[in-house]
């Protein structure tokens, strides 16, 4: 490369920025059976706690107990479609629709907040397209890591430069995280930052940048918590939940009822009491009734699914052919181990209350497509995992040679 003249190599650099381009042949290995067991079993476990935590508040308002039900197998279906089909994708096809993708989200999170949402919960979160509801918020987490991906992978050794490897990545990731906290949707904003710092600091961006602008990103988030009336009182109540434990600690207060009931081993698959008092118990809360009806048992296993699930991810991360998908698998694993360790926080109230679903598990489908898509991407890129570091066991030396250097 050197060897070329410089505007021959700032053409290459900018046509052509991946070090990997599609290979047929890697993209039919085999994708790695821990990650995809470990999805799909998430997706069937999903489907049967919607319908334990759903059936009395489908009973009440729509007179069906199946109601919520039909929806995820419908959404579960569709997920497990949508996995298949992109794990069987070369990921470095992706790279081309990387910039539609983008702009096309943010469209669809400045169409939210121009009046073209359908509220609920206070937020205007969703895109009603006819019975469809489209939540962008979902869809901007997995089209920030792309976009990051490539192009951090693009921008190379320049990764390390404040005006072309820093600022242009807090500054695409800044306008999403606005777009969401007009919503407002404090918590995806949240992990959107949380997902670009990592990113840059998984590319090789210089630590002294990613630390002097969480300082600033600290403070923003305080502001916005204490400034905005309904934030600060709902963090109040969350620090004195047994004095709010009949308004604004409602939810917390009845979702960590559902951890204590549950003790070791839970009282039963269906039959939790919880889903009589928790609000919301098959989406944002659903870990509270895991803990309620399967025990510390049943959220121990599920954890550790998440983490395996992570762990998958880095694996993968560590064993992409190029920088591409080492960015995007670490974005990936990020995604989904950030959403679910803040949920379970958030129902164990640990912190605050945030709208964030549990991966795979909560009711949704903007959730459930999205982290599908995901993770059938990050099942591409474990096919193209690099065959000399997959084998780690030593060749044997051959029988001859060994005889020969054993002989006197």
């Amino acid at each position: 490369m050197q060897l070329l003249p410089p505007n021959v190599r700032k053409h290459i650099e900018f046509v052509a920025p991946l070090d990997a381009a599609p290979d047929a042949k890697r993209a039919a290995a085999a994708m790695d059976p821990v990650m995809w067991a470990v999805v799909v079993g998430l997706i069937g476990f999903g489907v049967v706690m919607v319908f334990s935590a759903s059936t009395v508040e489908a009973t009440m308002q729509h007179h069906d107990p199946q109601f919520y039900l039909k929806r995820q197998v419908a959404y579960a279906i569709t997920a497990l479609v949508v996995l298949f089909g992109l794990s069987r994708v070369d990921y470095h096809r992706l790279y081309k629709f990387t910039y539609p993708v983008l702009f096309g989200t943010g469209v669809l999170l400045l169409a939210c907040v121009a009046g073209f949402g359908h509220s609920g919960g206070g937020a205007t979160r969703w895109l009603a397209v006819g019975p469809v509801h489209i939540q962008p918020a979902e869809i901007a987490k997995l089209a920030l890591v792309l976009w990051l991906a490539y192009s951090l992978a693009k921008k190379a050794d320049r990764v390390r430069t404040f005006a072309v490897g820093f600022l242009p990545h807090l500054l695409v990731a800044g306008l999403f995280m606005l777009l969401c906290m007009k919503q407002p949707d404090f918590g995806s904003a949240i992990v959107l930052l949380l997902l670009t710092f990592t990113l840059l600091f998984v590319a090789g961006a210089r630590v002294g940048y990613i630390l002097g602008f969480l300082i600033p990103a600290a403070a923003f988030a305080a502001a916005a918590i204490r400034f905005k009336q309904y934030r600060y009182e709902r963090y109040l109540a969350w620090l004195d939940m047994e004095a709010h434990k009949q308004d604004l600690a409602y939810q917390p207060f009845q979702s960590v009822m559902s951890f204590g009931s549950g003790g070791t081993w839970g009282v039963g698959l269906g039959r939790g009491l919880q889903t009589l008092y928790l609000p919301e118990a098959h989406t944002d809360f659903v870990s509270a009734i895991v803990g309620e009806e399967l025990g510390f048992v049943g959220i121990a296993l599920l954890a550790c699914a998440y983490l395996l699930l992570v762990l998958r991810g880095i694996r993968a991360a560590l064993r992409a052919p190029d920088d591409y998908g080492t960015y995007i698998a670490f974005g990936i694993a990020t995604l989904f181990g950030v959403q679910a360790l803040v949920n379970f926080c958030v129902a164990l109230s640990l912190l605050p209350t945030k709208g964030l679903t549990l991966p795979f598990v909560s009711f949704g489908g903007s959730s459930l497509l999205v982290n599908a898509a995901a993770a059938g991407i990050l099942l591409s890129i474990s096919r193209q995992g690099d065959p000399v570091k997959a084998d780690e066991t030593p060749e044997p030396a051959p029988v001859a040679s060994a005889r020969a250097e054993a002989a006197p």
